[in-house]
C-alpha cells in the first residue's frame, strides 16, 4: 500500500488520485489504496496460487471442506455454479419452491429442468418452512431421473431443515446434495445453532458471509465436500461466474471474517444469541405481538431454529408487515430486514448492540399501543378484511408446460395481467423481500396466482423481475 510502486493498471482512480475528491474523502485512501487489480503479488481469484489460494485453503479448514470458494457476486452466483457444476442441460433436480429467485436464474443459465418439492406451510404464520425427508423420498421415488436434490436451509426466518435425514435420503441414490445455506454461515461455529450443512451431509453448500458474519456486501462462500461433484468440473464453472476483475477489498473482508469466526466466533455468537433471546421474550410481552421461537421445534418442516433472527408478527395489531416496517423506519429510525403481508423481520449479528435491541423494542411497542394514531400506510379496507377473515393462502405450485430455459428464450408478447390466466409465463415475478418467486418461465399463469400477486401489490410490496415493475403486463410465450 505504501511500497512506492507507480501503477500503471486498472483501476482508473489509481489508488484514488483519479476519483472524485469528495467521493475519495469519504472513502478514504486506506481502502482505495487496496483496491488494485490481479497484478503480481496479489495473486488471481480464478487461478488462486499465492495469498488467495491460501486464504481459501483457511475457510475450508474452518468449516471443515474440502474446497472452499470466495464469491465477490453473493450466493446469487453460489447457486448457479452449484446447479452448472453438478448437472447437464436436460437433466432433473428436485427443489423446494420457496427456493430464492438465484435459483431460477441458475435454472435458466444451466438448462437444468426443476421438479419442485412443496415445502411445509405453517397457515398460522403465513409463511413457509422447509422440505422434510419424506417429501425428498416422495419425490425421488416418483422420479426415478432426478440427478441431484437442492434444498434450502435455514429460510430467511431462521426454520432449519433435517438436512442429516434428507442427505441420507439423497446418498442412498448416490446423488449429490446441494444447500443453499446463505443464512446460516454462523452455524458452524457455535453448538446452540442448527448443524451446519457440510456436517450434516451436503455435498455443495453456499453461504452468504456477509448477511451474517462481518464480511462486506456481494461477499459469500461456496463449500465442496466429498467426491460426488467433479472438483474439475466445479472449478471450472466458478472461473465461468467469477469476474475478471475481482475488487480486492471484498477478498480480503471474506479472509478477516473467516479469521474473526475461527478466533473469536463463540464468544461473539453467544453474546448475539443471548441478547436475540432477551429481546424475543420482551417483544413476546407487548401485546397483540407474537415472535415465534422453541415453542415451533418439531412442527412439519422445522427440524430446528436459528435463534438470532426474530419473526415479528404483527397481523392482530391491525397492520401488515409492510405498514409496520414503514413505520418502524420513519418515526422510531429501526429497519428491519424483511417484511411481508403479516411479519417484520429482525436480523440479530455480532454487530447488534444492546442498544440497538433497546430502539427496537421501543419501537413495537409503541406500534402496539393502543392509544396510538392512526397511521397514513393502513391498508384498503378489502385488503384488511381478507386479512383478518383469513381468506389468503400462498398459491399452489402451478403447472410446468415449458423448460425455463426455453420459455425465458422463447418469442414472448405482453398481455394485460389480470388476463393472463393459462399463458405461459416468460418471466420471474418475485415479491422481494423475501426474494421467493411465485411464478416463473415455463409456468401457467392460474388464477390463484393472478389474485395473489394483486394481493401483495395492493398491500405494497415491491416486486422484481418483471419488464413491467407495476404489473400491470406480464410477459409470455408467444402462441
Amino acid at each position: 500500500m505504501d511500497s512506492g510502486v507507480i501503477p500503471f493498471h486498472t483501476p482508473g482512480h489509481m489508488q484514488g488520485k483519479g476519483m472524485d475528491r469528495a467521493l475519495r474523502d469519504f472513502l478514504g485512501d486506506n481502502v482505495l489504496a487496496i483496491d488494485l487489480t490481479q497484478i503480481r503479488g496479489l495473486d488471481d481469484l480464478l487461478q488462486p496460487t499465492g495469498a488467495i489460494a491460501e486464504a481459501q485453503a483457511l475457510a475450508a479448514e474452518a468449516y471443515g471442506a474440502d474446497h472452499s470458494f470466495f464469491l465477490i457476486n453473493g450466493s446469487t452466483s453460489g447457486n448457479q455454479i452449484m446447479m452448472m457444476a453438478a448437472l447437464n442441460p436436460g437433466e432433473k433436480m428436485a427443489l423446494p419452491r420457496n427456493s430464492h429467485k438465484s435459483a431460477m436464474g441458475g435454472l435458466i443459465v444451466s438448462g437444468v429442468q426443476p421438479v419442485w418439492m412443496r415445502p411445509e406451510v405453517d397457515d398460522a404464520l403465513h409463511m413457509d418452512h422447509t422440505v422434510t425427508p419424506e417429501t425428498v423420498r416422495r419425490t425421488l421415488d416418483a422420479h426415478r431421473d432426478i440427478k441431484a436434490v437442492y434444498i434450502v436451509t435455514p429460510t430467511y426466518y431462521g426454520v432449519a431443515a433435517d438436512i442429516e435425514g434428507i442427505a441420507a435420503v439423497v446418498h442412498e441414490r448416490n446423488l449429490p446434495l446441494l444447500v443453499d445455506e446463505a443464512w446460516g454461515p454462523h452455524f458452524h461455529f457455535h453448538p446452540a445453532l442448527p448443524v451446519d450443512a457440510l456436517e450434516a451431509g451436503a455435498d455443495l453448500c453456499i453461504n452468504s458471509t456477509h448477511k451474517m458474519l462481518g464480511s462486506m456486501s456481494q461477499t459469500a462462500m461456496l463449500h465442496a465436500k466429498g467426491k460426488r461433484v467433479r472438483i474439475d468440473r466445479l472449478k471450472g464453472v466458478v472461473k465461468l461466474f467469477l469476474s475478471t476483475s475481482p475488487n480486492l477489498v471484498l477478498i480480503a473482508s471474506l479472509d478477516v471474517a473467516r479469521k474473526q469466526m475461527a478466533l473469536e466466533g463463540a464468544a461473539l455468537l453467544s453474546r448475539t444469541i443471548d441478547l436475540a433471546q432477551e429481546t424475543r421474550r420482551r417483544l413476546n410481552e407487548i401485546p397483540g405481538v407474537y415472535c415465534f421461537g422453541e415453542e415451533l421445534r418439531g412442527k412439519p418442516g422445522v427440524f430446528d431454529l436459528d435463534p438470532t433472527k426474530i419473526t415479528i408478527t404483527v397481523k392482530n395489531l391491525g397492520y401488515t408487515g409492510y405498514e409496520a416496517e414503514e413505520i418502524l423506519r420513519r418515526r422510531y429510525n429501526v429497519q428491519c430486514e424483511l417484511a411481508d403481508l403479516f411479519n417484520c423481520l429482525a436480523l440479530f449479528t455480532i454487530g447488534t448492540t444492546a442498544e440497538a435491541a433497546e430502539r427496537l423494542v421501543y419501537g413495537v411497542a409503541q406500534l402496539a399501543r393502543e392509544d396510538r394514531p392512526i397511521d397514513v400506510f393502513s391498508p384498503s379496507g378489502v385488503l384488511q378484511r381478507r386479512l383478518k377473515t383469513g381468506t389468503y393462502a400462498l398459491p399452489t405450485i402451478p403447472p410446468i408446460r415449458m423448460n425455463p430455459r426455453d420459455a425465458f428464450l422463447a418469442p414472448t408478447e405482453s398481455v394485460r395481467f389480470k388476463k393472463s390466466a393459462g399463458r405461459i409465463c416468460a418471466e420471474v415475478i418475485t415479491p422481494y423481500p423475501p426474494g421467493i418467486p411465485v411464478i416463473s418461465p415455463g409456468e401457467e399463469i392460474t388464477q390463484e396466482i393472478v389474485d395473489y400477486l394483486d394481493l401483495e401489490l395492493r398491500a405494497g410490496v415491491r416486486m422484481q423481475g418483471p419488464y413491467d415493475s407495476e404489473l400491470r403486463t406480464i410477459r409470455v410465450v408467444s402462441r
